[in-house]
């Protein structure tokens, strides 16, 4: 820089249009780049497979209202309303307002937000982001401009490490400088870009709670959520700093990002602290009805390089799909239950580690496995530093717990349509063209899809169904894949309680014998007409009750119900005509209402409780070769029939059954599926 007559005149480059050059260089630049984000785009939406009924509830939902074009801000004319025409005197002077102005380029006008509807939101925290290397947070950045531009903004939370201390302004500097690599990695992919926010929490000593059982940690809270919502409108990510401002030491504190990520939740749903002693009960509630329509939390989302939640049981490397309401306690405990089993007085190398199951499948093909299996061969001698190997288990373990514990916590507060999902950094970088070759196709699946946020923006599900067998997902079945494989994605809903008569765990579903009759449908656990009305909506079809109900008489072997009556399935014992003392376990309702068909899990939901619960060790069914839910059958049964001579496709999930054998237990399947009779009501002229 140089200084001449009083001005600083720039030295870079003294020709003539060096400068109109660069910045026309410049704006090619960001075209070329922006094509190149709608073309990832356009990959890994494509790689989403979304069927059609996914589509338009995506659609539906996303894209309903779309944002009027904004205008200018036109300054009203006054005219007070006197009785008197008082002409131009209250206009705008036009020598003033219209006078040519000095600018630069064109002249930018100011608009007015006139977005309709919500703002569709995914709170997003990422753990641990020192670890992270720059070229995967830059692939989580474009990540997160796509979901932007496919109607869903996001607020980032930084999380760079646990316990760490609170009025440190070290600590406060680096978690600064870690928002500030997440925000650049956004902005390097354009879009509206990031803004970095360290100035919208709020704490103090004393936490105010609020009444109900949701978790309150502390009294951290949002001082101003327009702080958010105003770059949220503008298309801008806000990255916020997990730094709160303490009301009773008057310092900046850190806070733990578990805690902000609480507190942003509660504000997005209109649960403001003190909001309760504002009014009367009708007031508040308007208030909060008020709060909700301005912003949509739709997702919670959770990138650690944990990756998903571990299974201790025997079918999964990791849960696919947790539905909280029902599997929470179990999973917790299950989680609780790693230790180390060595005593305070043990060697080096004679400890081991110790679970409810340390036959499961977590033993290997999980972060903890590798210590797992270490664990075990100490006894045998081997040589490593083993003094380190439970700290590393119990905090994998008690992250995993956090985790857990946060999901749990947060949708507690949000509608049922919201849910969460966590995975990995990794995952949530990866774009259709970089992991095409991640891994190879599986044998059967629902999904082929690279980027589970992506997917699960469009799909609102797992980015594979929990329901299917086990090795028909991408989950590694062999030592060589499991060398470095990290849990992929659980996706968490809320959920539904599930209500299975008789409880398999205190009377598993055993032949009714006169010592052990079958269920009764005037049971006081079971609504016969609601579940009429399931079975005959889900079909679309009138059902002959009286025929119904005399057919499955003494035959009933269990019911399943899903929430209120969402879904459901009804399981009796069959005996083959051939050998009627043999009793087949043969589903033969498997019902799910209309509305939540395609969501929510809940057919999901009903078929694990069925085939993992209930009856482990198979069951048999039936459907019309031209029924459109065959493909989801397909997926999940472990062998198909077309019976000859019928219009009926039989399925079953017992291992060892082979198609055509003609006797055995396949003979009985396929007597028992040609010969129960329908009990429709309606006549539609389908052939059987």
């Amino acid at each position: 820089m140089a200084t001449r007559g009083g001005f600083t005149v720039s030295a870079e480059d003294p020709r003539p249009g060096a400068k109109y050059g660069s910045d026309l260089s410049a704006g090619a630049s960001r075209r070329k780049r922006d094509d190149l984000v709608s073309k990832e785009l356009f990959l890994d939406v494509l790689g989403a497979t979304a069927t059609k009924r996914e589509a338009r509830t995506y659609l539906s939902r996303f894209r309903s209202e779309k944002p009027k074009k904004p205008q200018p801000i036109l300054k009203e004319t006054r005219k007070d309303d006197v009785g008197v025409n008082l002409g131009n005197l209250y206009l705008p002077i036009r020598a003033v307002d219209q006078s040519p102005v000095f600018e630069q380029g064109p002249r930018k006008a100011q608009y007015v937000d006139q977005t309709s509807g919500p703002l569709h939101t995914a709170l997003i925290k990422i753990r641990d982001t020192r670890a992270i290397e720059d070229s995967t947070l830059q692939a989580v950045g474009l990540t997160l401009v796509q979901l932007s531009r496919l109607g869903m903004g996001s607020v980032v939370i930084v999380d760079c490490e646990k316990d760490l201390p609170t009025n440190d302004p070290n600590v406060r500097k680096l978690v600064v400088e870690q928002a500030d690599r997440v925000a650049a990695a956004i902005d390097e992919h354009g879009g509206q870009g990031a803004r970095r926010l360290d100035n919208v929490l709020i704490t103090s000593d004393v936490g105010e709670g609020l009444r109900s059982s949701i978790k309150i940690r502390s009294g951290t809270a949002v001082t101003n959520r327009n702080l958010i919502l105003h770059p949220l409108r503008k298309g801008k990510i806000p990255v916020v700093v997990p730094v709160a401002f303490n009301s009773t030491t008057q310092t900046l504190v850190h806070v733990p990002a578990d805690e902000a990520v609480l507190a942003l939740t509660r504000d997005f749903a209109g649960l403001r602290p003190g909001l309760l002693s504002e009014g009367s009960p009708q007031a508040v509630a308007e208030k909060v009805k008020a709060m909700q329509k301005e912003i949509s939390l739709d997702r919670i989302i959770l990138l650690d390089p944990l990756g998903g939640i571990p299974a201790l049981d025997k079918h999964d490397q990791s849960h696919i799909f947790i539905n909280l309401e029902q599997e929470y306690d179990t999973i917790k405990s299950e989680l609780s239950s790693l230790s180390w089993g060595g005593s305070e007085q043990d060697e080096p190398g004679t400890g081991s580690l110790r679970s409810k199951n340390t036959s499961s499948a977590f033993t290997s093909g999980n972060p903890i496995s590798d210590f797992w299996e270490l664990g075990s061969s100490f006894g045998d001698g081997a040589n490593c530093e083993t003094s380190a190997i439970p700290h590393k288990i119990s905090a994998q373990a008690k992250v995993h717990l956090q985790n857990l514990e946060l999901l749990r916590d947060t949708l507690a507060i949000l509608p049922p349509s919201s849910s969460g999902l966590l995975t990995t950094p990794q995952k949530a970088a990866n774009s259709d063209r970089s992991s095409r070759d991640s891994f190879p196709a599986p044998d059967v699946g629902t999904r082929r899809q690279r980027n589970p946020l992506i997917h699960n923006l469009l799909t609102d599900k797992p980015v594979f169904s929990s329901s299917l067998p086990p090795g028909r997902t991408q989950q590694p079945t062999t030592p060589q894949d499991q060398t470095n494989f990290i849990n992929p994605a659980t996706f968490f809903k809320r959920g539904m309680p599930i209500s299975i008569i008789p409880n398999p765990r205190t009377h598993p579903w055993q032949a009714p014998t006169p010592s052990n009759p079958s269920v009764s449908l005037s049971d006081p656990r079971i609504d016969l007409p609601r579940l009429i009305h399931l079975i005959e909506d889900s079909f679309n079809r009138r059902l002959d009750v009286s025929h119904y109900l005399s057919r499955i008489e003494n035959r009933i072997a269990g019911i399943i119900i899903a929430g209120e009556y969402e879904g459901g399935a009804l399981l009796t014992w069959e005996s083959p005509p051939h050998n009627p003392s043999i009793m087949v376990p043969y589903l033969d309702k498997f019902a799910v209402l209309k509305r939540s068909q395609g969501a929510g899990g809940v057919a999901d939901i009903v078929f694990k409780a069925m085939v993992r619960t209930c009856f482990p060790e198979g069951v048999c069914w039936r459907s019309r070769r031209d029924n459109p839910v065959n493909k989801w059958y397909f997926e999940r049964a472990r062998g198909t029939w077309k019976i000859p001579e019928s219009n009926w496709t039989m399925f079953w999930t017992t291992e060892g059954v082979q198609a055509g054998e003609g006797k055995g237990v396949f003979g009985d399947y396929e007597s028992v599926c040609r010969g129960v009779v329908p009990s429709w009501a309606d006549d539609k002229g389908v052939v059987d």
